[in-house]
Formats: C-alpha cells, sequence, structure tokens
C-alpha cells in the first residue's frame, strides 16, 4: 500500500471538515488533499521518479503537510530534515540520500549552497521554483502511485546522536502500522482541537499526519514554540491537548504571564523524546489542568513504542505499555531476556521497526541483530508490562564501580525550588574512574550555590549519586526538538 491512501480514504470515512489551522487560516481536508495533488503533478513535471528523494527543508506550515502527501502520492520518498541543523549536516543528509528535488524557503538557501538540482520555495524568492507559481492551475486530483508494503517511504536522519546522522529507512508498512497502533489508543474527541507545536520536519510530522488520517482529527499548528503562543492558541481553539518534550513544559511551568490564559479545555499533555523530570508533574497540572502523560519512542520504530492510556493507571516515572502489536522485552548483553524489575538494554520487534540505516550494513546489523531493534536505552520492565526508561548505555555513569543513573540525580535537582533546568553527565577522575557533574540552569530570582545544591542531593540520594561539582549555566544546549544535548554537556566536562 502507499501511505497516501490513508490520507484519501480519511476523506471518504469522515467526510469534509476542517482540519487544520494556521496563522489565522483554516484548511479542510480536502483542500490539504487537493493541494497534495497539484504538489504531486508539479513534482513530475520536475522530472522525478518512483523511489526519488525529496528533502523538505522547513519550518511548520501547511506546506510540510501537503509536500509529504504529495511525495507519496507521486511515489517518492519523504526526506524530513529540521531546517535548525547545520548546513554541514544538511548537506551530508542531501548527499548521503541521494535527493533528486529539495523543498524549502529562501532563508534556507544557505544550507543548501552548491545543491544543483531542483529547489522549490515556499513562500517564494530568488534561487528556486515558487510553490504557488508551480501548483497553481494543476489538476486537484491525481492517480496515486502504488507501492509495495516494503517499499521505502521516508528517510528520516537521526540528529542529536554522535558521529554523522544516519537515515533511517522505513517502509509505507511501518509508519501505516505504527500510526494505526497509536491512534487505536486515542480516547479523546476527534472533534475538538489538538495543539502542534513540534517540528513536522521529523518523525512527530508523520506520526500526526497519518494517525490524524486514520482518526479524522484536526490540529493547530504553531510555525515553533513559545510558551505565550501556546497559551493563547489553547484558549482560543479551546484544545484538548498536546505533545511535547520535557524542556517545553518546563519552560510553560515558569512562565510569568501563565496565569492569564484560559488552560481548563486541556486533557491531556503528551510527553516524549527525554525523560520527564517527575517533580514537574504535580506542579505543572495543578497550573495548567489536565494529565501529563509519558510515552517512548525513537525514529528506529516509526516511531511509537510505549504510551500511557488516558483513562488507565498512570505510574509516574514510566513510559506506559508497549502499543498494540509492539513487543519490549528487557535483555542482557548476550540477548537474553531479563527477569521483571532488571535493568538491561530496551529491545523491540514489530511491524514498526525500521529497515535499516540507509547505506550502513554494519550498523543495520549491530541494531538489528537476533531479531531485535536494540534501542541503545536501559530500562526494566514491572508485572504490569509498564516500561521504565532508566538511561542511554552511553549515559550511565560507573563512579568507583557503582552505577550511576543521571536521571535518578536529575529528578531531584529539579525537585529544589530555585532550578528550571538540570543534566547530569560523568567527568574524568583519576581515583573513581567518574565524577558526578551537574549542569544547572536557575529560575530568574533562583538563588543557590553548588555547596547547597549538592547538600539538598545528600538529604535525599545516597551520598555516591551526588553531584562532585555543579555548573550553572544560562540554559542547557539542545536539539532541534528540544532534547538536552548530553554529548555537548560531556564535550564541556572534559
Amino acid at each position: 500500500m502507499n501511505l497516501a491512501r490513508l490520507g484519501e480514504d480519511s476523506v471518504r470515512t469522515y467526510g469534509e471538515y476542517v482540519s487544520l489551522a494556521f496563522d489565522g487560516r483554516e484548511w479542510t481536508n480536502v483542500e490539504q488533499q487537493r493541494a497534495a495533488a497539484r504538489f504531486a503533478h508539479a513534482l513530475r513535471r520536475l522530472g522525478l521518479g518512483v523511489g526519488d528523494r525529496v528533502v523538505v527543508l522547513l519550518p511548520n506550515c501547511p506546506e510540510v503537510l501537503q509536500a509529504y502527501a504529495g511525495i507519496l502520492k507521486a511515489g517518492g520518498v519523504i526526506v524530513p530534515v529540521v531546517f535548525l541543523l547545520s548546513a554541514e549536516e544538511v548537506r551530508h543528509i542531501l548527499a548521503d540520500s541521494r535527493a533528486r528535488v529539495v523543498v524549502t524557503a529562501t532563508q534556507f538557501l544557505d544550507k543548501i549552497e552548491g545543491w544543483t538540482g531542483p529547489i522549490v520555495l515556499v513562500g517564494g524568492g530568488e534561487g528556486g521554483h515558487d510553490w504557488d507559481a508551480l501548483v497553481t492551475g494543476r489538476p486537484d486530483d491525481v492517480s496515486t502511485v502504488q507501492r509495495d508494503d516494503a517499499d521505502l517511504a521516508v528517510i528520516l536522519y537521526t540528529a542529536g546522536t554522535t558521529g554523522r546522522p544516519k537515515g533511517v529507512a522505513l517502509s509505507h508498512a511501518n509508519l501505516a502500522s505504527n500510526a494505526r497502533a497509536a491512534a487505536s489508543l486515542y480516547e479523546l474527541d476527534r472533534t475538538a482541537w489538538a495543539l502542534m507545536v513540534l517540528p513536522l520536519s521529523h518523525s512527530y510530522g508523520l506520526t500526526v499526519m497519518n494517525a490524524g488520517h486514520v482518526l479524522g482529527t484536526k490540529g493547530v499548528l504553531l510555525r515553533w514554540f513559545n510558551p505565550e503562543g501556546v497559551l493563547e492558541a489553547i484558549q482560543q481553539y479551546r484544545v484538548q491537548s498536546m505533545s511535547a518534550v520535557p524542556t517545553m513544559f518546563v519552560y510553560l511551568l515558569h512562565y510569568p504571564d501563565a496565569a492569564r490564559f484560559d488552560t481548563s479545555s486541556m486533557r491531556l499533555w503528551g510527553s516524549g523524546a527525554s525523560p520527564l523530570p517527575v517533580e514537574i508533574v504535580e506542579p505543572f497540572e495543578a497550573k495548567f489542568g489536565g494529565r501529563v502523560l509519558e510515552g517512548y519512542g525513537l525514529t528506529e520504530a516509526s516511531p511509537v513504542v510505549s504510551a500511557h492510556r488516558l483513562s488507565g493507571v498512570r505510574k509516574l516515572g514510566s513510559v506506559g505499555q508497549p502499543i498494540p502489536g509492539v513487543e519490549v522485552g528487557i535483555l542482557d548483553d548476550d540477548d537474553r531476556p531479563l527477569p521483571v524489575g532488571e535493568v538491561g538494554e530496551v529491545c523491540v520487534r514489530g511491524p514498526n521497526v525500521m529497515q535499516g540505516y540507509y547505506g550502513l550494513p554494519d550498523e543495520t546489523a549491530q541494531a538489528l541483530g537476533n531479531g531485535w531493534l536494540h534501542t541503545g536505552d536501559m530500562g526494566r520492565l514491572d508485572a504490569d508490562r509498564y516500561l521504565y526508561i532508566v538511561e542511554r548505555k552511553k549515559d550511565l555513569i560507573i563512579r568507583g564501580g557503582f552505577n550511576v543513573y543521571p536521571r535518578e540525580v536529575e529528578d531531584v535537582l529539579y525537585a529544589h525550588p530555585a532550578v528550571a533546568e538540570a543534566a547530569v553527565v560523568g567527568m574524568k577522575d583519576a581515583l573513581m574512574g567518574e565524577e558526578v557533574l551537574a549542569f544547572v540552569a536557575l529560575k530568574p530570582g533562583g538563588t543557590v550555590d553548588a555547596s547547597g545544591l549538592i547538600a539538598f542531593c545528600q538529604d535525599r540520594l545516597a551520598k555516591y549519586k551526588c553531584p562532585r561539582q555543579v555548573r550553572f549555566v544560562e540554559a542547557l544546549p539542545k536539539s532541534p526538538i528540544g532534547k538536552i544535548l548530553r554529548k555537548e554537556l560531556r564535550r564541556l566536562a572534559d
């Protein structure tokens, strides 16, 4: 099947309805499908063939979703790129993916300098084909190219990890199965608005597009995250749900003018991408209403692996239970299953697991050994199959032979009233091998010194887990989607 069929089926199932709001304008699902069809015709005029790759390098806007659907309809392969990546990273992706067409905007042309293929510019400008001019007059329907389940649909490049970005190859079946499984857990009113603030040029965008087609839902799209814009949109549209990364929840919690806005419509705040500090959950819910529910996923799993159910039991610190059709195992270094409660590597198998890393057979074999996707995350399962992510393997600190999991220390630091953000890494130590180093950003007006924070930790943790040093920073380094970049902090620690 072709993923584009999900959008076509959605129109037949739900009829025409307003599905998207952006910058004061609304689009129906039918209008979005027609725009995608016109773009598919335009791509064919530019010479796009079946299986050719199209890079989409844009901030959030309706054209991202229109481009995705049009690329699929034309039989192409989507290569989403977050616009915050460096020019070097973007050029690597262009070369590695063997892109045929680039869809971008004039402000990002410097990132594709030297590119000689067709360029489509959303918003117009010099240096490429104007999007509007290119699609104007094209037919409103198109014959969608038939694709096999195992055919490549998307290459998503990992970012914020060590080394150069690796392309995760996802098939039509990978993404369709994950969308249907995630959609099966949806318990909200499909006619109520959801708020979209994460980058669409990422796995998030594919999830909301595909699962949104299955469910017939509607979303308010923001170009990018800012606390005031989020709160204004929630109040205006009576939004019921929003997915975000923990950093965004921290910013909202500490936003000084939050009380001006009515967020009583909110029922669900979904958190993912990095560990959610459990200490912020209670004050966040008290301030804004709704339930904060943490889930877990990764690009290599299309991306959702586990989630809490809105009507189910919430276990703070857990990322919920595996979604339907997805199996999670906790394995030792020899890929043997570990008993309930023991910590090992989180491994995943199911129809959502990637085909592999594009053009990297050795890395693929390592990641998909023995029929499992090896996530590189350390975790445990309880007797109810709730998953707890303990730490990334590479983030584990071994101090004097004892394991220290940074998240445990960070949860304590977040409990201090002066702390806005915290991250813990290991630093080399001649005696202990590694020591615990904390990077901390304080709230506006927050006051505490290093010795005070260390004492605060020592009252709540075993002494060997407590920071030996605390370094204060204005803000922690983050990836384009707001994940704290430990690799940058480890570099500072050396």
